[in-house]
């Protein structure tokens, strides 16, 4: 079992160093365009996957190709228990690895539950990468490299929905932080081992986390740093083919991505009336960045967990930086104090 420190804090540190002082990445046009094959996982559990979709939907476009995986925490509307599910807790799933397995249209979790990425592989008719982040930074790291060997890809792209991966820590609406950021620490780990991995955020602010104006502002953040590859908008082919997937995909945050791009503005109740998203047109977009000038400027969360053992010691660690999670939220809810 790994321990904290057990990541090669010097190579995670000169990658860090290299996404923002280094030479600049060329842009997603030359990074999708080169017509090969992405690992692209949707980074936050739930219908994040569907994002995951639609950066596949950017790599097509741009000539490349993409695969596509998710995350084994479920909303607690499909999966009451707390947090991921681990992969040993699966069915009719193939294990490729201790943290990865890939999804059928049949592979359920505890009590019979269907997967978001069940549903997709459905869809799709093709199975579905889904990633266990309980083992930590280390093991997933590792597991998603079996995964890219597997589908032989040529890149990871860490995609998630609403923002939050870029959270400093202290914004107001902030929820989810914690998968995010266990998922994100993933990408040094990886570029140390000649993986090319590039980080992304669709739907900003869909998640009603941090607001637009919050998300905006953390974009800017990993700009200055010299860290944005590129921006690309939902076409209408892609919304066809997203509401495709938004019919059998239990989701409301990317759905609201969506209808963004349909033209909704303004505040909608999500979240059985919990939360409040503020729907504008920067919903409609998926922004691209480097992962290091990432880690480096706005998202501090990540920052905070790169060298946690696994998903336990990195809860551990924000909730001592003062930092509430999701799995504070369903640990509470599943003992009915809220």
């Amino acid at each position: 079992m790994p321990r904290r420190g057990d990541a090669p804090a010097a190579g995670i540190e000169q990658i860090l160093v290299r996404g923002t002082a280094g030479p600049k990445r060329p842009g997603i046009e030359t990074i999708f365009g080169a017509g090969g094959r992405a690992l692209a996982i949707g980074i936050g559990g739930g219908g994040d996957v569907v994002g995951a979709f639609a950066v596949a939907e950017c790599c097509r476009a741009l000539g490349g190709d993409a695969v596509i995986g998710g995350i084994t925490w479920e909303r607690r509307p499909i999966d009451p228990l707390p947090g991921a599910r681990r992969i040993d807790e699966l069915t009719d799933a193939e294990v490729i690895h201790p943290a990865i397995a890939l999804a059928g249209a049949d592979t359920r979790g505890p009590g019979g539950f269907l997967f978001a990425e069940s549903h997709m592989s459905g869809l799709l008719g093709s199975q579905v990468v889904l990633v266990d982040p309980n083992p930590g930074p280390v093991v997933v790291a590792d597991g998603i490299a079996a995964a890219v060997a597997h589908f032989e890809c040529d890149l990871v792209v860490l995609l998630d929905v609403g923002g939050d991966v870029l959270a400093h820590g202290h914004e107001a609406g902030l929820a989810s932080p914690l998968c995010d950021a266990v998922m994100l620490a993933t990408a040094p780990l990886l570029q140390a081992r000649g993986i090319d991995v590039v980080a992304a955020l669709f739907g900003a602010g869909c998640d009603a986390e941090l607001t637009p104006a919050e998300v905006l502002e953390r974009v800017a953040e990993v700009s200055a740093a010299g860290g944005l590859l590129g921006v690309w908008g939902l076409t209408q082919p892609s919304i066809a083919r997203l509401d495709r997937a938004l019919a059998v995909v239990p989701t409301e945050a990317s759905a609201q991505a969506v209808e963004c791009a349909r033209g909704a503005f303004g505040p909608l109740a999500i979240r059985n009336g919990r939360r409040t998203v503020e729907r504008t047109p920067a919903g409609a977009l998926t922004f691209f960045f480097d992962p290091a000038a990432t880690i480096a400027s706005a998202a501090r969360c990540t920052r905070a967990v790169l060298h946690a053992s696994d998903l336990l010691d990195a809860q551990a660690i924000l909730s001592e930086l003062g930092i509430r999670t999701e799995l504070d939220y369903e640990r509470e809810a599943a003992a009915g104090l809220i």
